[in-house]
């Protein structure tokens, strides 16, 4: 799954349309269409889009031994 599809699958869970959370995020509904198709929505721009939408991101890098290395936006 890609980023754009999990913005997508948030914005249906979340009951908003992609539209809406464009201009909730200060941008054009075409401009995030662009991006979603392209898959070039920046970093800073899905941290904007996960506060809009209530939600938490989180990130995690597994090493060889076990140990996880954990990043989130809480």
């Amino acid at each position: 799954m890609t980023t754009s599809d999990m913005i997508r699958e948030l914005c249906e869970k979340k009951n908003i349309s992609l539209a809406e959370l464009a201009r909730r995020i200060g941008q054009s509904p075409q401009n995030l269409n662009k991006k979603l198709k392209r898959g070039t929505v920046s970093f800073e721009e899905m941290m904007e889009i996960l506060e809009t939408l209530d939600v938490r991101y989180e990130q995690v890098f597994g090493l060889p031994s076990g140990e996880k290395i954990k990043i989130n936006n809480e």
